[in-house]
């Protein structure tokens, strides 16, 4: 059976940093980025990631175990139809951590964690064709430009 880490915990009691991470995974997994303090985004990753690898699995053995930390079935349903997709072929490395700075109150190291985007063929799709939507929309404008030149430099010869 796991035992609470010993020395300080977050927010006091083993109960309260358990009940404190298993709602920063719900908010991470609704909004996808977190900022958050650095201890407990350190804290947090662990925890997220073997969220995330239940979740792979699929089935709903492992449906059931997330659902008893994370209470919300919303995020549930999304942590299993949309995020874990998302990492099918990932062994691990899910969250990313990035430090910004110091909260301006009390001086607490801040940092946001964040879910790493493998981004899928429907993604990668859709950014293909805006690029090519960009590159079309340059070389319009390109000629546009340059149409405009032209005729000037015939009016003055004229």
């Amino acid at each position: 059976m796991p035992k609470p880490a010993k020395g300080a915990r977050l927010g006091g009691s083993a109960a309260h940093e358990k009940l404190l991470l298993n709602n920063l995974a719900k908010s991470l997994f609704e909004h996808g980025r977190i900022t958050t303090t650095e201890a407990k985004a350190r804290r947090l990753r662990p925890v997220a990631e073997r969220f995330i690898t239940k979740a792979k699995k699929g089935d709903i053995h492992n449906r059931r175990l997330v659902l008893q930390s994370i209470t919300d079935k919303g995020v549930v349903h999304t942590l299993f139809t949309e995020i874990a997709p998302r990492y099918e072929n990932r062994p691990g490395g899910y969250t990313r951590i990035t430090k910004i700075g110091n909260r301006r109150g009390d001086n607490a190291p801040m940092a946001v964690i964040e879910l790493v985007e493998a981004l899928t063929v429907a993604q990668q799709a859709t950014g293909e064709a805006e690029a090519a939507t960009k590159r079309a929309v340059k070389e319009d404008a390109a000629k546009q430009d340059e149409t405009p030149v032209e005729s000037v430099e015939d009016a003055k010869d004229a």
